[in-house]
C-alpha cells in the first residue's frame, strides 16, 4: 500500500514537473525573440524547475526516512525502553533499544534451549521406562500397526513363539506361521476390532512337545485418524497349568471309575474262574478233534479275559506303596533285559542314552509297581512301530535338567507313527486303546503308578515322527 502511494506521488510530481517544463518551453517558443521578452520567461521556467526538483527531493527524502521514523516509534513503544535513558540522539536511542531487545532474545533463547533439553531428557526417560516395563512383563507382548507389522516384541514373546533374528517390522502372518489360530485372531482384530480374551491355543514345538498358550488380542488406537488402529497380543504359556488341570480331572475320573467298577470286576472274575473250570472239564471229555480245538480256543479267550480283569482290579484297587531306595537306571536296564525277546521278535533296536556312572540320585519308589509301569511303557513303544516300517528304534533317555533340582526325567521315544492329536487326551483312560489286541489298561495303570509316586507322566509327538512318553520322578 505504501509503495503504491509512493509511486502515485512520484508520478504526480514528475507529471507536474514535466508540465511545468513543457509550459516554459511553450512560452519560450511563442514569445518574441527579443532578449527583453525571453529573459523573464527563461527565469520563470528555471524557478519552476528548481521548485519542482526541490519538492521532488523533499518527497523522496520523506519517503526514505519513513521506515526510520517507524523504527524510532517501535523503539519508544518497546517494553525495554522504560529501562533505558532516552538519548538526545535518536539513532543512539534506537541502537541501544535494539541491543537490549537482542540481549533479551538471547536470554530467552537460552531458556528455551534449557526447556527443550529438559523436555528431551524427560521424553528419553519415559521411553526408557516404557522399554523397561515391556521387557519386564513376564508374558509375551506383541504390538502390530494397522498394516499388521510388528512394532513391539519383547523377550518372552521371542521365546514363546520361537522367533529367531529381528522381529520388528515383520508381518504377523510370518511371525505366527506355526500358530494359524493366533494369526486368524490378529487379522480379525485388525479388520473388525474384535476382542479375544483368554483364548487357548495348542501347537507342537520343534522338539515335538505339545504347548498350550493363553492368548488375549485387543485392538489399539494409534491415532485419532480412522484406519490407524493396531492390535495388541498378550501370550502366556499355560502348558503346565493345563496339564495339571487335566491330570487332576483324569485322576478324579479314574478314582470314580475305580470305585464303581471294582465290585463289578470282582464278580466278573469269580464268574470267569467258574467258566475256566468248566472249559477245562470239557477238555477232559472225548469231544473229538474239532471239539478239542474249540475248547482250547475258548480256554485261551477266557484266560485273556481273566488277565484283563486282573489288570483292571490292580488298577481299581491299588495296593499301598512299599517305598525303598531304587536305582532308576538299574531298574530300566532290568526291564530292557526282560523285554529283550519282545524287541528281538519285532526287530526293534532298544537303546538307553545315559553315560556310565552318571551318578543320578536314587529315588524312593515301590520297585514292583514302578517296574510294572516301565514294562508297560517299553512294551507299548515296541508295539507302536509297524512291522513294515524301515526305522525301528526305541530310545530311552534319562537325564536331569538341573543337577541341583530334585527331579529325574525319563523319556521313552519310538519311531512309530505317533499318537493322533484327538487321542492324546484319552490314552490314559482305562480301556481306551487303538490296538487290535489290547485291553487299554496298561497306560492307565502306568499313569496311576507314576502319579502315586509324586511324579508325572505325559505323552506327546516328536517333530521327526513317533511318540514321546516323559516321566518325571522326584529324586
Amino acid at each position: 500500500m505504501r509503495a503504491t502511494r509512493f509511486q502515485f506521488g512520484l508520478t504526480l510530481l514528475g507529471g507536474l514537473f514535466l508540465v511545468a517544463t513543457l509550459f516554459a518551453v511553450f512560452l519560450y517558443s511563442v514569445a518574441p525573440s527579443t532578449p527583453a521578452a525571453q529573459g523573464p520567461l527563461f527565469l520563470g521556467a528555471i524557478l519552476a524547475i528548481v521548485i519542482g526538483g526541490l519538492l521532488f527531493i523533499l518527497f523522496v527524502l520523506r519517503w526514505l526516512l519513513q521506515p526510520y521514523k517507524q523504527l524510532v516509534g517501535e523503539a519508544e513503544r518497546a517494553p525495554v525502553a522504560a529501562h533505558i535513558k532516552k538519548s538526545t540522539d535518536e539513532a543512539a536511542f534506537v541502537l541501544e533499544t535494539f541491543q537490549s531487545v537482542v540481549a533479551q532474545l538471547q536470554e530467552q533463547r537460552k531458556e528455551l534451549e534449557k526447556l527443550s533439553a529438559l523436555a528431551k531428557e524427560r521424553a528419553d526417560s519415559a521411553e526408557r521406562f516404557s522399554e523397561r516395563i515391556i521387557a519386564s512383563v513376564p508374558s509375551g507382548l506383541l504390538a502390530f500397526d494397522a498394516n499388521g507389522r510388528s512394532m513391539v516384541v519383547n523377550a518372552p514373546a521371542h521365546e514363546l513363539m520361537g522367533i529367531d533374528g529381528a522381529a520388528l517390522g515383520q508381518p504377523f502372518i510370518s511371525l505366527f506361521q506355526n500358530y494359524p489360530r493366533l494369526s486368524e485372531m490378529v487379522q480379525q482384530c485388525l479388520e473388525t476390532g474384535k476382542l479375544y480374551r483368554r483364548e487357548e491355543i495348542e501347537t507342537v514345538t520343534a522338539e515335538g512337545h505339545t504347548r498350550r498358550l493363553g492368548a488375549t488380542v485387543a485392538p489399539i488406537a494409534l491415532s485419532a485418524e480412522p484406519g490407524s488402529g493396531g492390535a495388541l497380543c498378550l501370550l502366556t504359556d499355560i502348558t503346565e497349568v493345563t496339564q495339571l488341570r487335566e491330570q487332576v480331572a483324569l485322576k478324579n475320573n479314574l478314582e470314580s471309575l475305580g470305585e464303581m467298577s471294582a465290585g463289578l470286576a470282582h464278580e466278573f472274575k469269580n464268574a470267569i474262574a467258574a467258566l475256566q473250570g468248566y472249559v477245562q472239564l470239557l477238555q477232559r471229555m472225548d469231544l473229538g478233534e474239532h471239539g478239542q480245538v474249540t475248547a482250547a480256543a475258548l480256554l485261551n479267550e477266557v484266560r485273556n479275559l481273566a488277565e484283563m480283569i486282573t489288570s483292571f482290579l490292580d488298577f481299581a484297587r491299588p495296593q499301598p506303596l512299599e517305598l525303598q531306595s531304587v536305582s532308576l537306571l538299574e531298574l530300566i536296564r532290568e526291564c530292557a533285559t526282560e523285554l529283550e525277546p519282545v524287541y528281538r521278535d519285532r526287530a526293534v533296536d532298544l537303546s538307553i542314552d545315559c553315560s556310565p556312572g552318571a551318578g543320578f540320585p536314587e529315588i524312593r519308589a515301590d520297585e514292583r509297581m514302578l517296574r510294572q509301569a516301565l514294562l508297560n511303557l517299553l512294551r507299548n513303544a515296541a508295539e507302536a512301530i509297524p512291522r513294515e516300517q524301515n526305522e525301528r528304534k526305541v530310545q530311552v533317555r534319562v537325564f536331569q535338567d538341573d543337577p541341583a533340582a530334585s527331579e529325574i526325567t525319563t523319556e521313552i521315544r519310538d519311531t512309530g507313527e505317533g499318537i493322533p492329536l484327538l487321542h492324546l487326551q484319552k490314552i490314559f483312560i482305562p480301556f481306551f486303546t487303538t490296538k487290535s489286541k489290547g485291553h487299554g489298561v496298561g497306560l492307565a495303570l502306568a499313569h496311576r503308578v507314576i502319579t502315586e509316586h509324586g511324579g508325572t507322566l505325559t505323552a506327546s509327538n516328536a517333530a521327526e515322527g513317533g511318540a514321546v512318553f516323559t516321566i518325571r520322578l522326584p529324586a
